[in-house]
C-alpha cells in the first residue's frame, strides 16, 4: 500500500533574506501537508489557526478535521501547531527527542515565571506544557511507506517524514530546509539550536530526497540530484 501526499497550505517566513527582506514583513507560518495511507490520514504541521486550517483542509483534500487520524509535528515550535486544537480526535505525534527537550525547556520557563511572580507567563507556559503532554513519542514508522527521518539542528529533535516511492523519494523536512532559495544556496535558517547539526541535517536531506517539502515553501524538486 503506497502513501499519497499533498500540500494543504504553503508556509512562509516572516522575512526571507534571499528576497532582500529585513525584519518581519508578514505573519510566518509553516507548510502543512497531508499523507494518506489506506484509512490512515496524517496531517503534518497544522500551522494556520483552526478557523483557517479546517476550511483549507476541506478545500484541498475534501475531508474534515474528524477524519484526521494522526497529527505529526516536525517540531514543537508554536508556529507549527497553531491549529492543532482543531484535531482533538487525532493522535498527536512528535519525535521523542523533541518532546523531551522542549518539555525540559518549558519546565524551566515555568520555574522562572514563578520566581518572577509573572502570573500571565505561568498561565501561558502551563498551556504549552498541556499541549506537549498531549503528544506522544512517534514510532519510527507512522504507516507503511511513512518513516521518521531525524533532522536535528534547527530545534533539538526536529524530525521529517520520508516517503520512498517507486519512482522518487519525497522528504518532508520541516524547517531543516526552509525554502527553495535556501535549498539552492545550501543554507539553513537562523537562529537555530545547533548550527553545525542543522547543516549536517540539511546535507542528509538533499542527499536522500528527490522531492523536498520545504518547511516554509512548496514541494520542490531537489536540483542537486539527477532524476
Amino acid at each position: 500500500m503506497s502513501a499519497s501526499f499533498r500540500v494543504i497550505s504553503i508556509g512562509t517566513l516572516a522575512s526571507n533574506p534571499h528576497w532582500g527582506e529585513r525584519g518581519a514583513v508578514r505573519p510566518p507560518h509553516a507548510t502543512t501537508s497531508l499523507i494518506v495511507v489506506g484509512k490512515t490520514k496524517i496531517l503534518v504541521d497544522p500551522s494556520l489557526p483552526p478557523q483557517v486550517i479546517v476550511p483549507r483542509l476541506v478545500e484541498r483534500a475534501g475531508i474534515g478535521p474528524d477524519e484526521i487520524t494522526h497529527v505529526f509535528l516536525t517540531c514543537l515550535n508554536p508556529i507549527h501547531r497553531r491549529g492543532i486544537l482543531a484535531f482533538e480526535r487525532a493522535q498527536w505525534l512528535v519525535s521523542e527527542r523533541e518532546r523531551e527537550a522542549v518539555g525540559v525547556q518549558l519546565i524551566n520557563s515555568i520555574k522562572e515565571a514563578h520566581a518572577a511572580d509573572d502570573h500571565d507567563l505561568v498561565r501561558t507556559m502551563a498551556q504549552e506544557v498541556g499541549i506537549v503532554e498531549r503528544t506522544s513519542a512517534a514510532p519510527d514508522r507512522l504507516a507503511p511507506g511513512v518513516d521518521l527521518f531525524p533532522l536535528p539542528g534547527i530545534t533539538p529533535g526536529l524530525t521529517g517524514l520520508l516517503l520512498p516511492g517507486s519512482g522518487a523519494t519525497t522528504l518532508i523536512t520541516g524547517d531543516a530546509v526552509a525554502t527553495v532559495e535556501h535549498l539552492a544556496a545550501g543554507q539553513v535558517i537562523t537562529p537555530c539550536y545547533d548550527l553545525e547539526a542543522a547543516r549536517e541535517s540539511f546535507a542528509e536531506a538533499i542527499e536522500i530526497a528527490d522531492w523536498i517539502v520545504c518547511g516554509r515553501d512548496n514541494v520542490v524538486p531537489n536540483q542537486t540530484r539527477r532524476f
